[in-house]
């Protein structure tokens, strides 16, 4: 039987990210095989798990998929001694409307899996608030139960002394103390972390933090705060639509933001995926039945991709036969035209009309939900999906016909309804699941 934990937080930026992977890694070191999740939308944590521990991580997300769908994902860790589920934000931070099985908080997978929740709390600034802080949490909603606090950034002795006595006043255990000198963390970008794929150095940074854990937390009790769980015994497999039995997936530096479990329904549906590089000039399978472009960052690679003449004619060859679809930045790259932070205009692939600037830059955030007003890539009309939105980038011009009526999660009409032009379709959203 596994073991689970909840790693949250009071806000962003207390360092849940880096006290997951540190104790993943540190147990992974001990000999136990560990299992990540992450709860949220986030794309790009699970691959730092990954990292961690050498298991495949997913998200799981009460906004977006049912009960049964969460469920089904974390049965995958069953067989792990340890399960370590990292949330988003604050712990009970969460859109304002409910979705399929929640709003997204953190809390909704701790109420539902049973999970205790560990606190990473950063008592900069204050002493015994930390503990009205972490009490307050701890009371806030019944069915979720904290586990304990591991302190992030603790300023000295005489601060953590403080802290723990607040906390012990409390009934709270603090199972760890991170000294704010010797802090750890990964770099950063305009969309958060920097993806693993891309740090050479990553599997130092994550041995650094864990040997830092280890010599500040309590692993022990750490390890005695999960709580024991097994899935339910109908939790398996995985199911969404495939968008073709054959697909060609873009997949390199430029477009890495897909959510693995959609390509493990796919495979689990029976389809096949063959892997290509656009910056590397490679062009789909000529095989494949449609050509899937996920988001990454494009607009790093721009002038790159805009010289790949031999990736963008293939495409449009494709694409006069077979539909191609994009998602977030691989939208961008199917559109006449991006240009960069720098102001420089790079001509991409031309399939659509869309046209995308990062030169003045403006944050669309949020959950999706989507009508399609016209097919895209395995499914109909009609059809109704979730996903999510991330990116800095404008629309200078898109005069191509709507794909989808797209709302956000209060049911307010976003401008971002993708686009289709023959068989070409593309979303700013990143498909997260169909709604049923």
């Amino acid at each position: 039987m596994s073991a689970g934990l909840v790693i949250s937080a009071p806000a962003s930026g207390a360092g849940k990210t880096t006290l997951t992977l540190a104790l993943a890694r540190a147990y992974r070191d001990s000999g136990l095989t560990v299992q990540c999740f992450k709860s949220g939308p986030d794309y790009i944590d699970p691959a730092f798990h990954a990292a961690a521990t050498g298991r495949a991580s997913v998200n799981v997300d009460s906004w977006a998929m049912d009960r049964a769908t969460i469920e089904r994902l974390v049965a995958r860790g069953a067989d792990a001694d340890l399960v370590l589920a990292e949330g988003s934000m604050g712990l009970f931070d969460g859109v304002a409307m409910r979705g399929v099985s929640g709003t997204g908080a953190t809390a909704d997978i701790a109420a539902m899996t049973g999970w205790p929740v560990l606190l990473a709390l950063d008592p900069s600034g204050q002493a015994q608030t930390a503990a009205a802080v972490a009490a307050g949490l701890r009371d806030f909603r019944a069915g979720v139960r904290l586990a304990g606090v591991v302190l992030n950034r603790v300023a000295s002795p005489r601060h953590e002394d403080l802290v723990r006595r607040a906390m012990a006043d409390a009934g709270i255990a603090v199972l760890g103390a991170l000294p704010r000198h010797a802090e750890i963390s990964l770099p950063k970008r305009h969309l958060g972390l920097v993806q693993a794929e891309e740090q050479t150095e990553i599997a130092g940074l994550i041995g650094e933090a864990a040997r830092f854990v280890r010599d500040h937390v309590d692993l022990d009790a750490v390890l005695r705060s999960a709580s024991p769980w097994s899935p339910p015994s109908s939790a398996r497999g995985l199911s969404a639509n495939p968008p073709g039995q054959r697909i060609a997936l873009a997949r390199d530096a430029a477009f890495s933001f897909v959510y693995p479990h959609m390509l493990e329904a796919w495979h689990a549906a029976g389809a096949e995926i063959s892997i290509f590089s656009p910056l590397a000039d490679e062009v789909p399978d000529a095989g494949a039945d449609v050509c899937w472009l996920p988001g990454g960052y494009p607009e790093l690679h721009a002038g790159r991709l805009a010289a790949n003449t031999r990736f963008r004619s293939a495409l449009c060859s494709f694409a006069e036969t077979r539909p191609v679809h994009g998602e977030c930045g691989g939208y961008m790259v199917l559109g006449t035209a991006l240009t960069d932070a720098d102001g420089a205009r790079h001509e991409m692939v031309g399939l659509l009309g869309l046209e995308t600037s990062f030169a003045k830059r403006r944050m669309h955030l949020g959950y999706r939900l989507a009508e399609l007003a016209a097919p895209m890539p395995g499914y109909p009309a009609g059809t109704r999906l979730r996903g999510h939105e991330f990116h800095y980038s404008t629309i200078i011009v898109q005069p191509d016909t709507p794909l989808a009526v797209v709302r956000d999660a209060t049911g307010a009409a976003v401008a971002e309804t993708g686009s289709r032009r023959d068989n070409t379709t593309g979303t700013f959203f990143h498909l997260i699941a169909e709604d049923r």
